[in-house]
């Protein structure tokens, strides 16, 4: 107010005279004030000074000009700000994080259904497919079943022998008579008049004949080399109606030597029996090995044994010249055969490597009737074959 009143004298300087005694009073006054002023501020001013504690050291002149308490409010202020800054930051980032991890946790279940579904539409085509290879393997067996060349190897050659002048020797598929399936088997059509269906054939020992009870039953080998044709194979040959059969076994040993030994009368019993072997007339130049010297010794009538169903007769052994035998399968390389206290014949072991005779020959391939100067040959081979010699239409 002062300031404005001396700025409008200085712009008035011919104002009436009781205008100016009153402006020169108000200067006055104005005046007074101001001076009062400064003097109230110099005392603050003081007090302030007073008030203010100097620091240690003797630096009293250089300390604060602003109260502490005022500078402590100050203080406290700026934390609960900082401090309100960061609880809300803290739970905007809590917030942002939960918010992502739900983001991943839905994208990943989403991922997840996808898959399996995935995974689930596959399970159902390879199902679907698999149905449709088995529905298609049945119609096409059911539409072109395999067709048999006949019921035996016998029955080819009477068939064939009026068409083809000479029947080749091979695998040719036959189906006995009450059976519902076919199967192949080696027929000899060239060898003492031909019509012979192989049973068995053991020539080089590269074929295992050490199998359990479940092979001998079933069969195995290679048609054209070694093999063991199978019990129910040649149970349902050679017990077909009005057929009898004729069991044939041909031996080479190590010199070249040839021999052989048959039977006028071949069958065998059903698998409740153990495929007991029976047998009719023996001819030929190798001697009756099935039979032997004595009955203890005959094999004829015996059931099949082998390491895993052991029917040879030894209980619980057998004495075998200086030998105790508990198992005549066990005592000849774990094979197969119609043994009797363990007897004179298994065609079944393995060739002798060695054509001298040995502590092991009893482990190969033996029919000890057959001999030389009282000692048996030693067998490289051997061939068991059957054939119809009878029927009765």
């Amino acid at each position: 107010m002062m300031w404005l009143t001396v700025f409008t004298l200085l712009l008035s300087p011919h104002l009436p005279a009781s205008l100016n005694i009153s402006t020169e009073r108000t200067d006055t006054e104005s005046r007074t004030s101001l001076n009062q002023s400064e003097a109230d501020t110099d005392e603050f001013s003081e007090t302030l000074v007073k008030n203010h504690k100097a620091p240690a050291g003797g630096r009293g002149r250089e300390g604060c000009s602003v109260p502490c308490d005022i500078t402590a409010k100050l203080l406290r202020e700026e934390k609960h700000s900082l401090c309100g800054h960061l609880q809300q930051s803290l739970v905007t980032y809590a917030r942002s994080t939960r918010k992502l991890i739900r983001d991943v946790m839905e994208e990943q279940q989403r991922t997840l259904e996808f898959l399996t579904s995935q995974v689930t539409e596959l399970m159902t085509k390879v199902q679907t497919l698999s149905s449709e290879v088995q529905r298609s393997n049945s119609e096409m067996y059911s539409i072109k079943p395999v067709p048999s060349h006949g019921r035996d190897c016998s029955d080819i050659k009477d068939s064939l022998g009026p068409v083809v002048p000479k029947i080749p020797s091979g695998i040719y598929i036959i189906q006995p008579e009450n059976t519902e399936t076919a199967f192949e088997v080696f027929c000899e059509m060239d060898y003492m008049g031909g019509g012979w269906t192989v049973m068995q054939r053991r020539t080089d020992g590269l074929t295992d004949f050490k199998r359990p009870w479940a092979d001998y039953a079933d069969g195995f080998g290679h048609l054209p080399g070694e093999h063991w044709l199978g019990l129910r194979k040649a149970f349902h040959i050679v017990n077909q109606k009005d057929a009898r059969f004729q069991l044939h076994i041909a031996l080479v040993s190590y010199d070249e030597t040839t021999s052989y030994a048959s039977y006028d009368d071949f069958r065998l019993d059903n698998e409740t029996q153990f495929y007991s072997i029976h047998l009719g007339r023996y001819a030929g130049s190798a001697g009756d090995a099935f039979r032997g010297y004595d009955q203890e010794q005959n094999q004829d009538t015996a059931p099949f044994s082998t390491s895993d169903v052991d029917n040879d007769g030894c209980f619980p052994f057998c004495a075998i010249g200086n030998e105790t035998v508990e198992s005549c399968s066990a005592q000849h390389q774990h094979t197969g055969w119609w043994f009797n206290q363990c007897g004179l014949a298994n065609l079944n072991s393995s060739p002798q490597d060695d054509p001298g005779r040995g502590a092991e020959q009893a482990a190969h391939i033996h029919w000890d009737t057959w001999t030389r100067s009282g000692v048996p040959h030693n067998i490289r081979s051997v061939t068991m074959k059957i054939r119809r010699i009878t029927t009765n239409n």
